[in-house]
């Protein structure tokens, strides 16, 4: 199935002129890292021409598909030593972030389970060799000089992952992203409006803990000093949720998922955590628990990074997509709830975040982990209740929306 020319216009004008930059679009001479696997040629090309018309540069990273049998990471983890696994390229990599104003990855998985029957371990020593690459980024972020966003290309095998036909797949994804609108730019925008005079709202309460509760979760979460929530600002597309980095250390109770979560080229369901104090005490799963193990193992990624909600009024998202970009931003009957286990996004820092050291972070409760930051999702019905700073409780969340009112 490919896209029409309308709607892959469309798509690339969201991407370009709305997503990037933090909702703003690109402005003339920015240069942008677009990266892209085969399978989604097309929409890699509607986008790159976008750039262009707007008068930007173009850093390409065209990638081969990764199946099982052509995947050159698959091939690399099979047969290359320890050090070619944990090659670091320094001098490209830091190249890249300094050329670039901003990232955006077209997510795309010709082959789900191009990585099944690798262990785990190896994965991750893959993974932890790309974490200055992730630090580098994160430091021009911080500075206010990059911005970055992703975008979803549906393919079969993520369609059949979801268990739905690849045009019911691709409906989502166009329903979701306001394709069908005459001017999607200007949709996305009274839609991010909205979720803005939420996110006021509330910054306005002063929450000093929010209370989960659910038939699956007794969870408390400490926000912490300091913080404001977020909204997604074109960083994905689609995104409908508001979040913050919660203190890390004031993480108590249980939660289980009722979403699987993909790591690493494996599906991990039926996840159960219990947090002491802030830090993952037991972990567990129906599927790959060993990967979700291996996960945790890692430093600082048995911690909370981010917390956020979704309501439903505003997702159009109503079917599991096998991704967590769609799937954290379900709407559906009762909305979603995600933590992300590993980095926090030091952005929901009211002050300058440029003016901030590494202790200062610390000492705040921001978790770092730049090896991981893996959303963990759930659709089940909870109510959440938070706790202000004059110590009056006030429930924010019921049946899949925000009460605010």
């Amino acid at each position: 199935m490919q896209l029409n020319e309308t709607l892959l216009q469309k798509y690339a004008q969201v991407m370009v002129h709305y997503a990037l930059n933090n909702g703003q679009g690109i402005q003339k001479g920015d240069t942008v890292f677009l990266v892209g696997q085969e399978i989604a040629k097309d929409l890699f090309v509607a986008i790159a021409k976008e750039i262009y018309a707007a008068g930007g540069n173009l850093i390409s990273n065209y990638l081969p598909n990764n199946m099982r049998d052509t995947s050159l990471a698959r091939y690399l983890l099979e047969a290359g030593s320890d050090e070619q696994v944990g090659f670091f390229a320094q001098p490209y990599w830091k190249g890249i972030v300094d050329a670039t104003d901003h990232i955006l990855f077209i997510i795309s998985e010709p082959d789900v389970h191009y990585l099944e029957g690798i262990p785990a371990s190896r994965i991750s020593m893959m993974n932890s060799a790309r974490a200055p690459y992730m630090k580098m980024r994160e430091e021009k972020e911080q500075a206010g000089k990059l911005s970055w966003t992703l975008c979803l290309y549906g393919t079969q095998s993520m369609a059949d992952e979801a268990g739905l036909s690849l045009e019911e797949y691709w409906e989502q994804i166009i329903e979701a992203c306001y394709l069908r609108e005459d001017d999607p730019v200007s949709r996305w925008k009274q839609v991010q409006a909205e979720i803005e005079a939420i996110k006021d709202k509330l910054d306005a309460l002063a929450i000093e803990t929010l209370h989960l509760k659910g038939a699956d979760v007794d969870l408390t979460v400490q926000i912490g000093a300091n913080r404001k929530w977020l909204s997604g600002g074109g960083k994905n597309i689609p995104s409908f949720e508001i979040f913050t980095s919660p203190d890390w250390r004031g993480t108590n109770g249980s939660i289980r998922f009722n979403q699987p979560l993909y790591y690493s080229g494996k599906r991990i369901a039926g996840i159960s955590l219990q947090f002491e104090n802030g830090v993952v005490v037991a972990a567990s799963a129906t599927e790959n628990e060993e990967a979700l193990k291996e996960m945790i193992a890692q430093e600082n990624a048995d911690k909370v990074g981010e917390f956020s909600l979704t309501d439903r009024r505003h997702s159009k998202i109503t079917r599991f997509m096998a991704t967590t970009l769609y799937d954290e931003n379900m709407g559906g009957q009762f909305g979603n709830t995600h933590i992300a286990l590993g980095n926090a996004y030091k952005d929901t820092f009211t002050g300058d975040m440029a003016a901030v050291s590494t202790e200062q972070w610390a000492e705040m409760g921001y978790n770092s982990c730049p090896k991981v930051h893996t959303d963990i999702i759930s659709t089940t019905d909870r109510t959440v209740t938070a706790t202000l700073r004059d110590g009056s409780e006030k429930i924010i969340y019921q049946d899949g929306q925000f009460q605010l009112d």
